[in-house]
């Protein structure tokens, strides 16, 4: 068995004694897996392809949104449908206008990923994609554990090991999914398998960031993250303050020259 998954399995009898069986793990060879040395490629080739064929279809759905638009305000111009109707009709259709960008960044993304993967496949001696992953995958426990196995970092940090707090709760379930990615990536992986465990460990590793960030805040060490509309308003002030001076600046120039224009010459 995985030592990692050994590890969780035991984390909820004897966190201390897993804590240490996990950090062990980490300096242990793996072995050999079937996965080969163009696993990444291939995933994000897999990726690219799903993020296509969204493509089209939202592209169909857009279609199909701006033929219901024009039906229902042909029925409004006969007194067949309501304002709300068209109105709800034109907001469906930008829902999925956006729905369509998105599927087109996605594409662009996965694009880049493709030509990353592309230039990582390894040397023949080289660790495989799936050893690296799982490499990442276990440092992000045992960072996890030494807030379990530490009495200092638990009285310092207590937010941590609190699962009722939201950021550590997400932490607990990004384990989860993490965990469960990585039995299904086992023997012979396909590109499938391999990708939703590399997206399940890149989920993991933000909540874990996150969970400790939210700690350090607690714990005072840390600026508290203002909010989105807090930034928003802070640039509108912003930009609002800096408009008053430049108009301000310009009618006083104005002002000046007028001033200047009206003045008698002196001889």
């Amino acid at each position: 068995m995985d030592p990692l998954l050994l590890a969780v399995e035991l984390w909820w009898i004897a966190p201390v004694a897993a804590g240490g069986a996990v950090a062990g793990a980490v300096g242990l060879r793996r072995r050999s897996t079937k996965s080969g040395r163009r696993l990444e490629y291939d995933a994000a080739r897999h990726d690219l392809k799903a993020a296509q064929q969204a493509v089209v279809e939202r592209r169909m759905a857009v279609k199909l949104a701006r033929a219901d638009v024009a039906r229902i305000s042909a029925e409004r111009s006969a007194r067949r449908a309501t304002p709300d109707q068209v109105a709800g009709a034109k907001r469906m259709l930008r829902a999925k206008e956006n729905d369509a960008k998105a599927a087109n960044a996605d594409v662009r993304a996965k694009q880049v990923r493709l030509s990353a993967a592309r230039a990582a496949i390894p040397a023949a001696s080289a660790p495989r994609p799936l050893e690296r992953l799982q490499a990442q995958h276990d440092a992000i426990v045992v960072r996890w554990m030494r807030y379990e196995t530490d009495a200092g970092l638990q009285i310092a940090y207590p937010a941590m090991t609190d699962v009722k707090q939201p950021a550590t709760a997400e932490y607990l379930r990004a384990a989860g999914n993490a965990v469960e990615a990585r039995r299904a990536a086992t023997g012979r992986v396909s590109p499938t398998d391999y990708a939703a465990y590399r997206d399940a460990v890149a989920d993991l590793e933000r909540a874990f960031e996150a969970a400790e960030h939210s700690a350090r805040v607690q714990a005072g060490e840390a600026p508290q993250p203002s909010s989105a509309w807090q930034d928003a308003a802070q640039d509108m002030i912003s930009r609002s303050t800096d408009a008053i001076d430049r108009a301000a600046g310009a009618a006083a120039s104005a002002l000046a020259a007028w001033n200047a224009r009206k003045r008698p010459d002196k001889h």
